[in-house]
């Protein structure tokens, strides 16, 4: 940062529309002994200014370039080229229709389960199957016959139906399919054709992540870490997935709010509003049965101070008695879904199919942890660079990693979102402890859940595991760094500037988000 540019963010951090507190602000102590600003700067009158002060930057600039970005993803990937699109939108579909439980489907290869879906759909997904599987040498574009999706595409959703496979989705509960069913049901209603109702299916669930992420960056609109939830929010591979039918959309839009309430509440030490409140308790029932890897997360609800929450006297409990539902839920849904894991092999090549056993493996960690810890160290070893490129974005079944640039200024909006963000003091020692240990549990869950469940007996590594699973644990992991981490960028006067570093964060997640579709549009389309 110039000198000049010093004085002016010195300038704007006396008078900024950004509505983010000034941290040098004199500051009295509230009930938890954590510093509290006592003032808002919003000397801006002009409409732009309140606009911003009202609603928070974070939440006008995700809002968007979400909209955009994401809707660009919408139309730009092909048909069932997002991740595992097409047995997500199979259980979509499912839902839509009252499925609501897995559902049995004869297979000759083995267990499966899986459910109907229009014959006119499946054509399109038998095409778009075979089309990213078998891709032309560079420079050839991936998809070898545009005008295809656009046939197939337009042909009217038929009335006879067959069954579809999808017994890795099958163990995922309605929940968060909700978005993408209510997206289908409104395509029968209005008669879309095929290439119509996958569209709006994607789109509701793009609705879906603006209003729910939205809503936890609003609740961080007077404080500048809002600019860290933002840039784990805009990760291209999450904008990407929220452009395209996953259960992954609602789940990362869950447990960003999730995190966003949490930062506030329990490490800035605010009071949440009630809507915030009933949103924090029902996202408490709704994470678990959304991902199972993800309900620790959840049950941290019960690491904020009541008073916090808006309880007082007996109503206090009311955390606990929600954070014991969502762990009830969680745990009657595991053992609805616990048979699926059974076919699970089945995605795995042909002569893998029968080598999956999810009791083989829990047994082999139970009985001989050595080994399994070795292979942990082995996966380390071997796959941490593509966990590391993936957390940024491995874009669908086209595995288009996101360019150099856009991770290059990812990085950069998250070293001046984390160097502006706020003092953490609100939230004690054993506190932040007891979330960093639930962070490590959380990421050990996605290991353990991906070695039973997808891992073949006696492979060399815990296979299936991808950057993106970290994506919904990154903001509250962020916190208790910054809870233990006193440094923070400072402008020539001393302060922390907050126009300067928001400018130069939005203006990065465009950059990265740019670079991101340009190259999948220049490798997919060509």
């Amino acid at each position: 940062m110039t000198a000049a540019a010093d004085r002016a963010t010195a300038e704007d951090s006396e008078s900024t529309p950004t509505g983010t507190l000034d941290e040098t602000a004199p500051a009295s102590a509230n009930g938890n002994g954590a510093a509290k600003p006592l003032s808002v700067k919003t000397s801006d009158s002009s409409f732009g200014g309140r606009v911003v002060t009202r609603f928070g930057g974070a939440t006008i600039a995700f809002t968007v370039l979400v909209a955009i970005f994401g809707g660009l993803f919408t139309f730009l990937t092909p048909a069932f080229w997002g991740h595992d699109e097409i047995t997500q939108f199979g259980r979509a579909y499912q839902v839509a229709h009252g499925g609501l439980l897995p559902q049995k489907i004869h297979d000759d290869r083995g267990v499966a389960y899986g459910g109907d879906v229009p014959k006119s759909i499946t054509a399109l997904m038998g095409y778009a199957l075979h089309d990213y599987q078998n891709n032309p040498e560079e420079p050839g574009s991936m998809v070898e016959d545009p005008g295809a999706y656009d046939r197939l595409g337009g042909a009217a959703v038929s009335d006879a139906k067959e069954p579809v496979w999808f017994t890795n989705t099958a163990a995922y509960s309605p929940v968060p399919y909700i978005p993408a069913a209510v997206g289908i049901r409104a395509a029968e209603l209005f008669g879309l054709d095929v290439g119509g109702t996958i569209a709006l299916t994607r789109l509701a669930g793009l609705v879906a992540y603006l209003v729910v992420v939205g809503f936890g960056l609003y609740a961080l609109r007077k404080h500048r870490v809002q600019w860290l939830a933002f840039t784990v929010a805009v990760l291209p591979i999450a904008v990407f997935q929220a452009g395209t039918v996953t259960a992954d959309t609602m789940t990362n839009a869950l447990a960003i709010m999730v995190s966003a309430l949490l930062v506030k509440a329990l490490f800035l030490g605010d009071r949440l509003g009630r809507l915030e409140t009933g949103a924090l308790l029902a996202a408490t029932i709704l994470l678990p049965v959304s991902k199972p890897t993800y309900v620790l997360l959840a049950m941290l609800v019960v690491l904020v101070p009541a008073d916090r929450l808006g309880f007082t006297g007996w109503k206090r409990g009311i955390p606990w008695g929600f954070a014991a539902l969502g762990g009830l839920v969680f745990a009657v849904w595991m053992k609805i879904a616990a048979p699926t894991g059974d076919g699970m092999g089945l995605m795995r090549p042909e002569h893998q199919w029968h080598s999956v056993k999810p009791g083989e493996q829990l047994r082999g960690i139970l009985t001989d942890p050595g080994h399994f810890i070795n292979v942990f160290g082995e996966s380390i070893a071997l796959r941490d660079e593509r966990w590391f490129s993936q957390f940024f974005g491995e874009l669908g079944f086209s595995y288009i990693d996101v360019p150099a640039l856009t991770m290059l200024a990812c990085l950069f909006a998250f070293a001046v979102s984390i160097g502006v963000a706020d003092r953490m003091t609100a939230a004690t020692f054993r506190r932040t402890l007891l979330v960093a240990l639930t962070v490590a549990a959380s990421v050990a869950m996605i290991y353990v859940t991906l070695y039973m469940s997808f891992t073949p007996v006696g492979y060399y590594i815990i296979d299936g595991v991808q950057g993106r699973y970290f994506v919904p644990l990154a903001i509250v992991a962020f916190a208790v760094l910054l809870r233990w981490m006193p440094l923070r960028l400072t402008n020539i006067a001393g302060r922390t500037p907050t126009l300067g570093p928001a400018v130069t964060v939005i203006v990065a997640t465009v950059i990265a988000l740019i670079g991101a579709v340009w190259k999948y549009y220049d490798i997919v389309w060509g």
